[in-house]
């Protein structure tokens, strides 16, 4: 199969156009990870929403960044409200969103053209999409999933008018979710959480005290962590509530919400602060099983940060990409020249990277479900979400402070994107848990769940699969990096618990590497056998040779011209096919 380079030139900027079909990494994704019969149905489905967000949504997100909402805390007799006025395009995103294209149903029920559910792989990768043009909307539409997710899973029945609110595709029935985790003295350390539940009669509950930072704050479907009379401290003591902004009367609940925060990007989800003042509230579940209720929430949620990332990546380097081919400095277009090209070759393998292990968390996740969580699924998903939330988030923000200097001054303005991408972007290594925690939860992956136990075979089946001869070369190397990584786990096996939080960030990097390197070279091998391309194996041997190679002198001494290449640029920043049997150089006569 042959495949002409994207002709970037061709556009002004990275709208008017469609995201999928711009995006084949995403494309190769998802017919990767999906199965057979879904992505036969979602191919259309994606296309079609690629196609709304590069020819709609991204001029409606850029004016809704620009204008924002208000909160109305109280009427003008002073009744309370606690409603957001929204900016009026809000509609139509929500209308293509949850209507539409069924984001957040079609995992629940049986979208049109199917008899069942998909996965929530097709979910995520719905939302990747989305992040192309709004990161800030994609976090009410990806706890609206996150929240049905809980319901679905742990409540009796009792809350099931809120699940089908949360994954209804008729928008005047349809409700949004939400986490409300933070509160000021806890922070990432959930377990000194106060807020307060006390039981009434009926059945319901009473919530008091403070959320500190509550994304999509007038949510019906909301979800909330308290802590009911006599529980014990930490996180064993932690119930899990939905908490409406209004009582099913349709009084408004019992709640003060006292500001919208003046946030630096991600201006599109309403978030500020509740004081519970006895707000109506209901027991999901049992009592103390709160924050194993909200980790599951928090799995997919983590996944989203990541594939949203993904997201404002694949637009970053688009509008990168257009801007380099169109702007002529020195009498020539900007990406000819020799640096320029380097750089956006690196960004697109750190792109191909973060995007194959982000959506290998998804497939784990949606095999986990069949398989439960006593499987190599589960240990794997359980170790690879935190490391894909904490590296693709500090990917995002570099590719989108990079992307803005390859627009130039005009990056830095409005009107041009890569501005808003970069302040959307600021927020993903915060959200979900900062980078420490997430370190924090791999230790705990790989003591507790035994993580390691899954992952060695599993990078190791990876490696034996390669056949071609450039494909077994960079497996060579990355199979002594993958030494290395078991090394690196007995060690912190054996030492004590301060040596192994000093070095989990670094070891989550580590695992990064070992693992991208594998899958990409499992899809390079793929790619040959199946299309005879051999453009993911140029994506595999830069990844390798940059991570593993030999860095004597920084490199400038190695001799590599990779980027320079002419069908090597063409090829991994422009998607152009490769012909494996140029990846070999011809072999000497008498061999």
């Amino acid at each position: 199969m042959t495949t002409d380079p994207i002709r970037y030139g061709d556009y002004d900027e990275g709208r008017y156009c469609n995201y999928w079909e711009l995006d084949p990494t995403l494309q190769f994704e998802a017919r990767r990870i999906y199965p057979d019969d879904e992505y036969e149905w979602a191919e259309d489905v994606l296309s079609g929403y690629g196609e709304v967000l590069g020819e709609r949504m991204a001029d409606t997100a850029d004016r809704i960044d620009k204008e924002g909402h208000e909160l109305q805390s109280f009427d003008k007799f002073g009744n309370r409200r606690n409603e957001v006025e929204y900016h009026p395009l809000i509609e139509e995103q929500e209308q293509l969103t949850y209507e539409e294209f069924g984001v957040t149903h079609d995992a629940f029920h049986a979208p049109p053209g199917r008899d069942e559910p998909v996965g929530l792989s097709h979910t995520l990768m719905m939302q990747a999409l989305l992040s192309y043009v709004d990161g800030g909307f994609c976090c009410p539409v990806s706890m609206t999933t996150g929240a049905a997710i809980v319901l679905d899973k742990f409540d009796d029945g009792e809350l099931d008018e809120y699940f089908q609110g949360l994954t209804s595709r008729d928008l005047e029935e349809h409700i949004e979710g939400a986490m409300f985790l933070t509160e000021e003295q806890g922070g990432s350390d959930v377990g000194a959480n106060e807020v307060r539940a006390e039981p009434q009669d009926d059945g319901t509950y009473r919530l008091y005290g403070e959320k500190w930072f509550c994304s999509n704050i007038d949510a019906e479907g909301a979800l909330a962590l308290a802590r009911t009379p006599d529980a014990p401290e930490g996180t064993e003591g932690l119930s899990l509530f939905l908490v409406p902004r209004t009582k099913p009367n349709g009084e408004v609940n019992e709640s003060h919400f006292r500001r919208l925060k003046d946030k630096l990007g991600t201006i599109s989800v309403p978030t500020g602060e509740i004081e519970f003042e006895g707000a109506e509230a209901y027991l999901v579940g049992e009592e103390g099983e709160g924050f194993k209720y909200m980790a599951e929430m928090m799995n997919f949620e983590r996944l989203t940060n990541a594939t949203g990332a993904i997201g404002i990546m694949g637009r970053a380097l688009l509008e990168a990409k257009v801007r380099a081919a169109d702007r002529e400095a020195f009498g020539n277009p900007i990406d000819e020249y020799p640096l320029m090209r380097r750089d956006l070759v690196d960004m697109s393998v750190d792109y191909e990277a973060g995007t194959v292990f982000s959506f290998e968390g998804a497939r784990l996740l949606d095999e986990r479900e069949r398989q439960g969580d006593d499987s190599d699924a589960y240990k794997l998903m359980r170790l690879f979400i935190p490391i894909a939330k904490y590296k693709t988030a500090r990917m995002s923000v570099d590719t989108a402070s990079y992307a803005m200097e390859i627009l130039g001054g005009n990056g830095y303005v409005r009107e041009h994107t890569t501005e808003r991408l970069l302040r959307d972007a600021q927020v993903l290594p915060i959200w979900e848990g900062p980078s420490n925690i997430l370190a924090l939860d791999v230790l705990r992956a790989l003591n507790s769940e035994n993580a390691h136990e899954a992952l060695l075979p599993y990078v190791q089946g990876k490696l034996d699969g390669v056949e071609h001869p450039l494909l077994e070369e960079l497996a060579d190397d990355v199979e002594a990096e993958f030494l290395e990584l078991q090394n690196a786990l007995a060690t912190m096996a054996t030492e004590d618990g301060d040596y192994a939080q000093y070095h989990a960030k670094r070891l989550a990097d580590f695992i990064f590497d070992v693992v991208s390197a594998a899958l990409l070279l499992e899809e390079a091998q793929w790619q040959i056998d199946e299309e005879d391309d051999g453009r993911k194996a140029l994506v595999a041997q830069r990844f390798v040779e940059t991570r593993f190679g030999d860095d004597e002198a920084y490199g400038v001494a190695s001799g590599d011209r990779f980027a320079m290449d002419e069908e090597n640029f063409a090829a991994v920043a422009h998607y152009a096919s490769v012909e494996p049997e140029s990846l070999v150089e011809a072999a000497p006569a008498d061999d």
